[in-house]
């Protein structure tokens, strides 16, 4: 739900921070007080259209900024993990708008754009009253609402599912069936493989053949390189380390026989001499033994030359191209074999066909009952609300198509006839914001609690109504905020008093600028702000002890 709203240098507004709860919020004040500017705020943190003359006069900018508790709102958090923009169980849209037209909008501190505004605000709060921000006028809603009203979740979950994989089926068929291309696919792959049989290694071959590639590069100079090291080591040179090796030991021999301490360092050179004597040999047979044919050396680079022109191709490192060996086997399989899979595939499609069609069927003849019984509560609720011999109708269109749909085989329009002897016409058509709110607001209480919205705002909602009707729609909003947050604009004290928060908003003006303040009200201010809506600028003791008995009728009922 909206927790708080802030507004800075917004229109008449200089500076207001507003802390919300659940239940129902009334908004009221005078006339051009800016009552609907909090509705207006949310819109434009909704992704709506920004101009500059939002701008309060004199400022550079506008910011507003939003919290939302996401506790309950399981859709909202997964959108955010899905756009990487999640931080905890809460949510902050914030948008600044710039004197010279410009805006920027972040959600949870990182940049956002409208679309993304537009998405997340459509799972957070729904505001009734204006056209393009209602989710009741979008067909798809509209059956989304009579799915969740008449709890078809287990149908349609079979029908979504059922649709869903006879998709996938429908894929797995043509990649196999693969049309006039199946036998140049089959041709190339099979080209592939013999390609990879013939050249790809696994990884510890690709190794060894790429150190004997290296080694047979440098042929020639380890050859050299390995007899002038025992040259160095046991060559006819005075200098050379065994001769060397041998003055030191005869010296040191002479001087054990002095001191016998030196006889285990004596014992010391023995060993060198052994090991020097084990690597020259060694390098000896290594300088003899190394492959010097040139032949060995064009065949491992030819080798090497494919592998290369393979990993270009395929588009792979040298060292996967073995494990691409079996991914193109299989594949060339199951091309092959494609007659008995497509059989197969074929007779399971046909099954999910028919599970589809039993579960659509049933879900349609679900949705008509619904449809009717809906229209029926809907219809009561409209003429509670003012609008005598209003009906609802639930128009349920048949769709033809040649596979199954995920969302069944019906498509939904909510029709309307506000008045006796009009036709109905889709909701989204109706042109009064007055009527589009009510007519909205019997839609919400008749589905109370089925939608995934957390808050809810109604603006217009009493438009051209009063006395008794406007008592039954704040007392259906007032239900509808045990379910729901709802915050309600309204110049109606009938409506106010059913509030379970109120908020007014005053204009001041000093000469040279105008200024609008908001202000939580508590028990005394909100018997005189009622006492201000039912008898103007002259307050009575019996406008006051109205005041007082319709607040106390509303909460204590």
């Amino acid at each position: 739900m909206l927790t708080s709203l802030y507004v800075r240098h917004f229109a008449v507004v200089e500076a207001a921070e507003i802390a919300f709860g659940p239940g129902l919020t009334v908004v009221s004040g005078e006339t051009g007080a800016g009552k609907s500017l909090l509705v207006d705020a949310l819109l434009l943190l909704a992704g709506s259209r920004a101009d500059s003359g939002m701008v309060r006069a004199g400022s550079d900018r506008a910011e507003l900024a939003a919290e939302f508790d996401l506790t309950e709102l399981p859709a909202a958090r997964d959108w955010l993990r899905n756009e990487e923009l999640d931080d905890d169980e809460s949510c902050q849209l914030r948008r600044v708008i710039r004197a010279e037209g410009s805006s920027r909008a972040w959600i949870n501190g990182r940049p956002a754009n409208a679309r993304q505004l537009g998405e997340l605000a459509s799972l957070l709060v729904e505001i009734h009253g204006q056209h393009e921000h209602q989710a009741l006028l979008s067909r798809p809603h509209q059956l989304s609402l009579l799915d969740a009203y008449a709890g078809h979740d287990g149908l349609l979950a079979r029908v979504r599912d059922s649709a869903l994989q006879w998709r996938e089926l429908g894929t797995r068929m043509r990649k196999l069936s693969g049309g006039e291309d199946r036998e140049q696919r089959i041709e190339l792959l099979q080209h592939e493989l013999d390609e990879l049989q013939k050249w790809a290694l696994p990884p510890t071959e690709l190794a060894e053949l790429e150190a004997s590639q290296k080694r047979l590069a440098n042929a020639e100079r380890l050859a050299e390189g390995a007899a002038g090291v025992v040259e160095l080591l046991d060559g006819d040179s005075e200098f050379a380390l065994t001769r060397a090796l041998g003055r030191a030991h005869a010296e040191l021999s002479k001087l054990a026989t002095l001191d016998a301490s030196l006889g285990p360092l004596l014992e010391l050179l023995d060993n060198a001499a052994i090991q020097l004597g084990e690597a020259s040999d060694g390098l000896g047979r290594y300088a003899q033994d190394i492959d010097l044919d040139p032949n060995r050396y064009d065949e491992v680079d030819t080798q090497l030359a494919h592998l290369h022109e393979l990993s270009r191709r395929h588009r792979l490192p040298i060292v996967e191209l073995h494990g691409k060996l079996d991914l193109v086997r299989q594949e060339l399989e199951e091309l092959e074999g494609a007659g008995e899979a497509l059989e197969k595939l074929a007779a399971q499609r046909q099954r999910l066909q028919q599970t589809h069609d039993d579960a659509a069927a049933e879900l349609g003849a679900a949705r008509r009952t619904a449809a009717s019984r809906l229209g029926e509560e809907v219809s009561v609720l409209m003429c509670e609300l003012g609008m005598a011999g209003g009906v609802l109708q639930i128009q349920l269109e048949v769709i033809a198509s040649d596979e199954p749909d995920p969302q069944g085989g019906e498509r939904c329009d909510f029709l309307v006839s506000a008045n006796p002897g009009q036709p109905p016409r889709p909701l989204r058509k109706v042109a009064s914001g007055g009527e589009l709110a009510r007519i909205s607001l019997a839609i919400e209480v008749a589905t109370l609690g089925k939608d995934t919205v957390g808050s809810m705002v109604f603006d217009e909602v009493d438009s051209g109504i009063g006395g008794a009707v406007a008592e039954v729609v704040g007392q259906k909003l007032r239900s509808l905020g045990a379910q729901r947050q709802v915050l309600c604009v309204t110049h109606l004290p009938q409506v106010a008093a059913q509030g379970h928060a109120h908020l007014r908003v005053s204009k001041h003006t000093d000469g040279d600028s105008t200024h609008t303040s908001i202000d939580l009200l508590e028990t005394a201010g909100r018997r005189d702000e009622l006492a201000r809506m039912l008898g103007g600028v002259d307050i009575t003791r019996e406008t006051r002890a109205h005041a007082k008995q319709m607040l106390d009728r509303a909460q204590n009922a």
